[in-house]
């Protein structure tokens, strides 16, 4: 047994506790949270650390099997730009994917991310999820744009997923985004989540790009498709919807569902959502690091707390990152927003993350009888309760 203090214990499901008790047992899992109000840091057995503790990070969104391109793709050059060198290297043969996997798995589990919601293209990660200390839910990608293509899009991501599942792995199949998949595949998708009650993900008003497609069907996101896949584009006739309201036509409303990225989402969206689906099964993952990476610029996170909007985070891979950090992550959006409170940014980092991932009974929280992980976060000035530049996470449990 382990009983653990700090400056504050962050539940993620209520108020921080100021010298608080954390006991667990010797495999993690939570015995008692105690409120300590006879303050003592030399009571026997007890540890105490200067800084925060907080319960084991969730990475709602990642990409592992692109690990391999970390370094590879300019920053801030749009999703035009992005989107060809995605193309190019995935085609390129890399010595060691492998163990480039493994590592960026075991950083991520030292840096104290317990679960990820991880997006993969083919079975390459399998390995790698087996022997992982970190709980994996493997959203299975389909992209097919042209709609010649639909059954057999559709017929790689079942096999796929069939691989992850035969190997016990929780896995769904998804969209990639409303402007990769075409009506018939989408319409496949959907009929297999409501037959399996699955979460669903979307990349979701990722880039201006995006928008200017919908309304056009011109701009950077043809011109990939055409100049860099081959693919024809005279079929795609623009019908004055948003990408958004075509992810909402499509996507069954009793599916968990999380947006990914979220960068150009508007009031009006949230309003759109709201008169489809409910907006409690509905998670808004962001993904800060690569939305600088990419496009430059931050989702409306103002908004979306204004509109009390379930938020989580993610990193996205390492081809549009620099590290799978979710504390970077945390620390970024202080630094930009810095109105945020430190609570708000772990409930994001923790619960909510479970929550859209459905493990919210075992990760997320420091409650009793759950196994959590435990974090302890230094370097946070705890005068004003902020994190900053040089906040630091050390895995205790």
């Amino acid at each position: 047994m382990r009983k653990i203090s700090a400056t504050y214990i962050f539940p993620a499901n209520r108020p921080p506790i100021k010298h608080g008790i954390l006991v667990c047992d010797d495999e993690g899992t939570v015995l008692e949270v105690l409120e300590n109000k006879n303050y003592q840091r030399e009571e026997a057995g007890l540890e105490f650390y200067s800084g925060i503790i907080v319960p084991g990070f969730i990475n709602a969104h990642c990409h592992l099997e692109l690990s391999y391109m970390k370094g590879k793709i300019p920053e801030k050059k749009g999703m035009g730009n992005f989107l060809k060198h995605i193309n190019r290297l995935r085609n390129e043969h890399t010595e060691n994917q492998q163990e480039i996997f493994r590592k960026a798995d075991r950083k991520m589990w030292a840096d104290g991310i317990a679960a990820v919601g991880d997006t993969a293209n083919s079975s390459a990660t399998i390995s790698t999820k087996l022997k992982s200390k970190i709980y994996y839910h493997t959203f299975v990608e389909s992209f097919g744009f042209h709609p010649s293509r639909a059954e057999k899009s559709f017929s790689i991501a079942e096999a796929v997923y069939n691989q992850f599942t035969e190997n016990r792995l929780p896995a769904s199949i998804v969209p990639h985004s409303a402007y990769s998949v075409s009506k018939p595949l989408f319409q496949m998708i959907r009929k297999k989540a409501m037959e399996r009650n699955s979460i669903l993900s979307v990349h979701n008003q990722e880039s201006e790009a995006e928008k200017y497609f919908f309304s056009s069907g011109a701009g950077a996101i043809a011109d990939h498709y055409e100049k860099n896949l081959g693919i024809e584009t005279s079929h795609w006739k623009p019908e004055g919807k948003s990408s958004f309201i075509t992810v909402l036509h499509y996507l069954p409303p009793e599916n968990q569902l999380l947006l990914i990225h979220n960068t150009f989402s508007q009031k009006k969206d949230i309003d759109d959502l709201r008169k489809r689906r409910s907006p409690d099964n509905t998670f808004w993952v962001i993904c800060a690091l690569s939305n600088l990476f990419i496009e430059n610029k931050l989702p409306p996170l103002d908004l979306f707390q204004k509109e009390n909007l379930n938020i989580c985070l993610g990193t996205d891979s390492l081809a549009s990152n620099h590290q799978l950090s979710i504390l970077d992550e945390m620390i970024v959006l202080q630094q930009n927003l810095p109105k945020i409170s430190i609570e708000n940014l772990i409930t994001w980092a923790c619960l909510n993350g479970a929550r859209a991932l459905n493990i919210e009974k075992l990760l997320g929280s420091f409650e009793v009888g759950k196994n959590p992980g435990v974090n302890l976060i230094s370097g946070v000035d705890l005068t004003n309760m902020k994190l900053t530049k040089n906040s630091k996470v050390k895995r205790l449990m």
